[in-house]
This record gives C-alpha cells, sequence and structure tokens, in this order.
C-alpha cells in the first residue's frame, strides 16, 4: 500500500504540534493537582485557569461559564439530564430534532423513561430543521431546546441563532451541540443564544478524552458526577491539566486558522463533489451543497453497501466511513439518512469523506481515483445493478 489518504476528520483528527507542545510539561515536569494548596501545584492549576479564559474567549464566553469534561458525551448528558433535574420530578417536554447525535438521543430517550416527554423535530431533505417548526413545537411545559449546531453524517449547518432566539423568547434553556461545529465555523455563544453549549477536544486537532460544557453564568446545573468540588463544586474528579491545556491551544489555533483553512478546505470538498458526481452514475450528495461544514462531502451510492466500499477504500489506503450502522451489528441505515428521507436500500450505500489540514489536491485526486473505480467493481458483482 504505497499510497494513504485520511479523509475521515469528523471521526478524529489528529492531535496538532501546538495541543502537543503545549502538553508535554503537565505529563511530567508539571503534575501538581491543581486543587493542592502547595506553590508546586500552583503552576497546574494556573495553567488549568489560563486553558479556561482561552476556550472562553474562542467561544465569547466568560472563563467561569467554562466547565471541562471527559468529552462531548459526558457534556451531551449533563446538559439534558442537568436541566431535566432542575426542572424538578414533576416532569416537563424537551424539543430536539431527529437527527441528533446518539449523545442526545439516547439521553432524551432516558428522560422519556423517567416521565419528560420529547418532541423529536423532523428535518427537510437536506438536513435542515425548520426554526418555525420549533416555535409551533413549544409547550408550557417546555424547559429545553437542543440542536446540533452542525451534524456529523451530512454536514448541514442549523439556523442555530433563529432558534436560540425563539428559545429566549419563550424563557427555553438552548442547548447547541457545537461538538462537530467548533474549530469548523465560527462559534458565538452570545450571538447564538446559548444556555449551554457542548465541544470536544479531538474532533479539532486537541486530544482525546476531554471536552467542555458551556453553561451560562446564573444557571447551575446539578453535578452530573459526585465526589469532590472540583470544577467550582459542579464536576467531581481530578482535573485533567494536560487534557485541557491540549484542548484550549488546538481550539485557539482552529479559531484563528478558521478563515482560510475553511476556505481551503471547502475548495477542496467541491471539487470532490463535483468528481464523484461526474464520475458515478447514480451517485447522490447527501446534505446541502451550500451551508455545509467545510471539507465535509457525504454520498450515497445505489446498488451498493457502503460498508464494502470502506473495506476496498482502505485496501487501498483510504480512510473513510459511513452514514451506515453496518458496523455496530445493526441491519439499519442511518438514521440521519432516513430522516431526510432516502429509502433504506439507498441509505444503505452511504460513503462519508471529511478532509482535513494534511489533506491536498493530491488527496482529492487520489479519491476521484479511486472511489468509482470502487464502486464500479462493487456494481459489477450486484445483480441489483444489473437490474437497474
Amino acid at each position: 500500500m504505497s499510497k494513504f489518504v485520511y479523509a475521515d476528520h469528523a471521526a478524529t483528527t489528529a492531535l496538532s504540534d501546538t495541543a502537543l507542545k503545549a502538553m508535554l510539561p503537565y505529563f511530567k515536569e508539571e503534575y501538581g493537582n491543581p486543587s493542592s494548596l502547595y506553590r508546586f501545584a500552583g503552576t497546574a492549576k494556573a495553567a488549568l485557569e489560563q486553558a479556561r479564559q482561552t476556550v472562553a474567549a474562542c467561544l465569547n464566553a466568560a472563563p467561569e461559564e467554562i466547565f471541562f469534561t471527559s468529552g462531548g458525551s459526558e457534556a451531551d448528558n449533563w446538559a439534558l439530564l442537568g436541566a431535566a433535574q432542575l426542572r424538578g420530578k414533576g416532569g416537563g417536554h424537551i424539543i430536539t430534532t431527529a437527527i441528533e447525535h446518539h449523545a442526545v438521543l439516547h439521553t432524551a430517550q432516558f428522560l422519556e423513561k423517567q416521565g419528560y416527554a420529547v418532541t423529536y423535530l423532523p428535518v427537510d431533505g437536506q438536513g435542515r430543521v425548520d426554526p418555525a417548526q420549533v416555535e409551533a413545537a413549544l409547550r408550557p411545559d417546555t424547559f429545553l431546546i437542543s440542536v446540533m449546531a452542525a451534524n456529523n453524517e451530512i454536514g448541514t449547518i442549523q439556523p442555530v441563532a433563529e432558534i436560540g432566539a425563539i428559545a429566549k423568547k419563550a424563557g427555553v434553556l438552548f442547548h447547541p451541540d457545537a461538538v462537530r461545529a467548533a474549530g469548523h465555523i465560527p462559534v458565538d455563544v452570545r450571538a447564538w443564544g446559548a444556555d449551554l453549549l457542548s465541544l470536544s477536544g479531538h474532533k479539532f486537532y486537541g486530544p482525546k478524552g476531554v471536552g467542555v460544557l458551556y453553561m451560562r453564568k446564573g444557571l447551575r446545573l446539578p453535578p452530573l458526577i459526585h465526589g469532590g468540588a472540583q470544577e467550582k463544586g459542579r464536576r467531581a474528579g481530578t482535573e485533567n491539566v494536560a487534557a485541557a491545556v491540549g484542548l484550549a491551544a488546538a481550539l485557539k489555533q482552529a479559531v484563528g486558522e478558521l478563515e482560510a483553512e475553511g476556505a481551503r478546505l471547502d475548495k477542496l470538498a467541491r471539487r470532490l463533489m463535483d468528481g464523484i458526481l461526474e464520475r458515478v452514475p447514480r451517485a447522490r450528495v447527501t446534505g446541502p451543497r451550500e451551508g455545509r461544514l467545510p471539507g465535509h462531502a457525504s454520498f450515497v451510492f445505489e446498488c451498493v453497501e457502503g460498508e464494502s466500499i470502506l473495506l476496498r477504500l482502505d485496501g487501498a489506503g483510504i480512510c473513510a466511513s459511513s452514514g451506515s450502522a453496518c458496523s455496530s451489528a445493526s441491519l439499519d441505515p442511518s438514521h440521519v439518512l432516513l430522516a431526510i428521507g432516502l429509502p433504506h436500500e439507498i441509505a444503505h450505500g452511504s460513503v462519508r469523506l471529511t478532509l482535513g489540514r494534511e489533506n491536498t489536491q493530491e488527496d482529492v485526486d487520489y479519491l476521484l481515483e479511486t472511489l468509482p473505480r470502487v464502486v464500479a467493481g462493487l456494481r459489477a458483482m450486484s445483480p441489483l445493478w444489473e437490474e437497474a
């Protein structure tokens, strides 16, 4: 295998040199517990608080509104479960969408079993939720709206500021899940009207195992993890100083490069989408052509299985992913693709190619050379294609 192309940046990203350099001292030299009182621990405490300030500046938040977590899933869980606890035992109503990440969907389903009501709003064929439908779904007992700012499977960017304005007018908490958005598009908690917001370090070239929950000042969610007084008494557990420092350094770098890198990746992804549509019959792009994440290209191919495509791409040195849930031992295709109206048999043939910093024009050339050949080879063996 002479060529290697990593085209799965929506799944995870490589740790940036900037983040690694910032983290290294806190693994060995400055290993003090930031909750300790002696001077040696003070360096770690100062680094943790500087990381908090850096993240806050990137989100247009205040440092006291930033809480470090183990990742995006914990932040999502804390947002929904904490808001429900804040509401109290009388139940209440949550609004979300049919295309959320499972960290939100499964938490919402758990809350339904506890007696809370949940509305899962539909989306259009491009994966967009209509703010008017959000407003129409409001009830007197609605206490939370949770909407993914940008979809990880099809790249759709939602009208979060409009939804935030609707939530504020109704006096309802608003939680944009910004795990896929942060570091890739501008994220502004004030402009979005966010009361809560989740992000994850490894999605923008930071370390794995660390995330953030933004919690608006004045909002005091109950802790999800109990045991100690860390994070202002909101999240127990010895702080992962190195990870927080790495997340902050990576986010600052990503936000600083947002415009230039976004334009470069957008150009590469557009060329990739146009090239695939030209070379592969009965292929279609999933998600919108405009208003999608930079570097995000996703497709469905008729009469082939996405998993088979991925295996052959892997053999050619290409890392990609599928919207299909095949890899999780399920025969059902992605809930996102079904929600945008694709029939099961077409949704099974999905492939997602997400580009990042290390990708080049030559990588796109290789993808355009390889993917059509792979699809054609699989279709040649498919009786469905013969009948089509």
